[in-house]
């Protein structure tokens, strides 16, 4: 009778556990997905719900595998009977993502997402909503410029482009001297990423506008001076990004 109910007691727990289990690897997602702020205009996917995941679908009837790589995992796509694969991910950080569809092998960007430069490509990126998104918000405020500077580089021999932004206000008195801000990318990333999805210019509105900086100059340029294959950043010869010219 004692082993009886000693079995009967592991079952129990047994039973429990594999079902606890069971609702860990098929936890329900909310339903609340919406486009992406990153998206190309029109376009409907992909989409984020309050969770945080990512919800990609592309059409591809001839396809045998579609995945969703993002932050360094792949999530396998489902086809319907018209070919269309969809699938999401698991939560991601609050933020902006470099994401990739793999079709069969080959990684290809995303035709529902704008292109950005990150991870040494031009390729998709996703918004994931953050709660304190409202620093960087597109606000009815003055606004500054972001201008594009092609200049030649003496110090690597090439030609090369900055986006410089400008306060609200600059061109109205040519005589004022303002700080110069040179913002540097990260690796993987060039002098795109801090106006495109850095949004560097709204950031500095806003804080002008709420009076919590003084108006500067910021200047965005690539950063690297010798081309360098992802994974060997110890390669990156910062001697040459060292040197000034004063004029």
């Amino acid at each position: 009778m004692k082993n009886q109910s000693y079995l009967l007691v592991l079952l129990l727990a047994l039973i429990s556990t594999w079902g606890f289990g069971q609702t860990e690897g098929h936890a329900t997602v909310k339903e609340d997905f919406k486009p992406a702020v990153t998206n190309q205009p029109g376009k409907e996917y992909p989409q984020v719900n309050s969770e945080g995941r990512v919800r990609a679908r592309i059409k591809a009837p001839e396809a045998q595998k579609v995945q969703l790589d993002i932050g360094g995992v792949k999530y396998d796509l489902v086809k319907d009977e018209n070919g269309v694969w969809t699938g999401e991910s698991a939560p991601q950080d609050e933020g902006f993502h470099y994401y990739q569809l793999n079709i069969d092998g080959a990684s290809v960007p995303d035709p529902g997402s704008r292109y950005y430069y990150g991870a040494v490509r031009w390729g998709s990126g996703v918004d994931v909503p953050a709660r304190d998104q409202d620093f960087y918000a597109l606000k009815n405020v003055p606004h500054g410029h972001v201008h594009q500077i092609l200049f030649p580089s003496e110090s690597t021999n090439t030609s090369r482009r900055a986006y410089v932004y400008t306060p609200p206000g600059y061109d109205t008195d040519p005589s004022k001297k303002y700080p110069v801000l040179y913002l540097q990318h990260g690796f993987g990333e060039n002098e795109t990423s801090w106006p495109n999805q850095g949004h560097a210019n709204l950031i500095m509105d806003n804080l002008i506008a709420q009076g919590k900086t003084k108006p500067f100059i910021i200047v965005m340029t690539y950063g690297m001076t010798n081309d360098i294959e992802f994974g060997k950043l110890n390669e990156f010869d910062i001697t040459p990004f060292q040197t000034r010219t004063y004029r």
